[in-house]
Formats: C-alpha cells, structure tokens, sequence
C-alpha cells in the first residue's frame, strides 16, 4: 500500500509552477457567424387508406424444471400438448384512397441585399443604381468592409481567432410532397407452441428430464379478395 501512487497535495502543485491554461472561448481558433434568413414554404398532404381481414391463434404450453447446487436430486419437466385450430375467413379486403390537393406557394420574394437609406441618398449625397453603385460607379463608402488596423505589437498578431467565417444566406424553398396510398390484406396466421426444459446443475447423482409433446391439427382456409386503389390528383404551383 505505501508504493500505491498518491495525488499531489496543493504545496507540491505550486512548487511544478504549473500555468493554468485559459478559457476555451479565449483559445478559440475558430469563429464562425452563420445568418440564415430562410423561407420556406412545406406542404405534404398524406392520405391513407387500410383494410385487413386477419385470423390469429397461437396457443402456447411450457413446462421447466431444475435443479441448481444441489444432491441427489431428480428434476423432471411434461408438457403435453393437444390443438385443434380451424380458421376460415370469408370476406374481401377493400382499401381505396382518393386525393385531391390543390397547393398555391407563392411567396418567392428574396432580399437583393440593396442597403436602404434612412436620409433619401449617400453620404456625398448621390443616389444608388440597382446594383448598389454610385452613379460613378463606385460604392459608397458606409458599404466598404473594415479591414481593421494592424497591431503595434508583432507578438500580438497571433492572438484572437485564427479563421474567422462569416455565412451570410439568404434562401426561399417551396416543399410540396402528396403522398397517397391504399393497403389490404387478407391472412391467416398460427402458431402453436409447446417446450418443456429440465436442467441440473452443478449436482451430482441427479436426473433431469424433458418430454414434450405435441399434436396440432390447423386448417386454414382463405375467400376472398383484396383490392387496394390509390386515385390522387395534384395541383402544385409554386
């Protein structure tokens, strides 16, 4: 137990002269601004239709017996099983589904990014084109990207963000999707189940003993029909 490692104490971690390292946000390497300005416009009319004819049976006998750490002693396990299914299904199965969807998405307009003046015109008293030039073709000034000044000290060039990405998107989508459907299904379905288990375990001079019997008897009989039918009409404009 004395050359199990131990924690250093608070006087031992002073005496490393360990730095602590700074907060993530102040070590980031990565600025990233994303400005979504999205409009969308999502329309997904569902129409579904579903029919079923079904006959089940499943009849299920189990019988377990064990014997677990023990002496001398005798585990035995019977299951005896006897079915008589009969399944008859007279019927049709109809399923049909009709739609009709009429979807007006209209609402295309996209900001051109133009910038809007509060005073009529520019600082110098001109008026933006359509591009958003001057008239002499040049842009104005209040449009102009900040470039930021350099640092004094040479050192200071590595602080801050050493990747900045700035997203600006502008986005409208129209998102239609009708979907229709029909399902029928006529079945018949059994599944009868007989187990029986026995186990010994870690004893000596035991028995164990596992019969399982089983007699089924299944009759199955289907009349009918399944017809399913989708009929869907769309008017989409977008």
């Amino acid at each position: 137990m004395a050359n199990e490692m131990r924690p250093l104490s608070d006087d031992e971690l002073l005496s490393e002269q360990a730095t602590a390292l700074p907060d993530k946000e102040v070590a980031s390497v990565l600025d990233l601004n994303a400005d979504l300005d999205l409009g969308i416009d999502a329309a997904a009319p569902i129409d579904l239709a579903v029919a079923a004819n079904a006959n089940v049976a499943a009849p299920i006998d189990a019988a377990a017996s064990a014997n677990i750490l023990s002496y001398g002693s005798e585990s035995q396990a019977l299951a005896d099983q006897g079915v008589v299914i009969e399944q008859g299904i007279t019927a049709d199965a109809d399923a049909a589904s009709a739609q009709d969807s009429v979807i007006d998405q209209g609402n295309d307009t996209l900001d051109d990014g133009t910038p809007s003046s509060t005073d009529g015109g520019t600082a110098d008293g001109g008026s933006l084109l359509p591009d958003g030039t001057l008239p002499d073709g040049t842009l104005p000034e209040e449009s102009l990207p900040d470039a930021g000044a350099l640092p004094v000290d040479p050192a200071a060039a590595l602080d801050g963000d050493l990747l900045n990405v700035n997203v600006d998107l502008a986005a409208d989508a129209d998102i239609a999707a009708p979907i229709n459907g029909a399902v029928a299904a006529n079945a018949n379905v059994a599944a009868p189940i007989d187990a029986a288990v026995a186990a010994n375990i870690g004893s000596v001079d035991s028995q164990a003993y596992a019969v399982a019997e089983q007699d089924a008897i299944i009759s199955q009989n289907i009349e009918g029909e399944a017809n399913a039918s989708a009929d869907q009409q769309s008017d989409l404009e977008q």
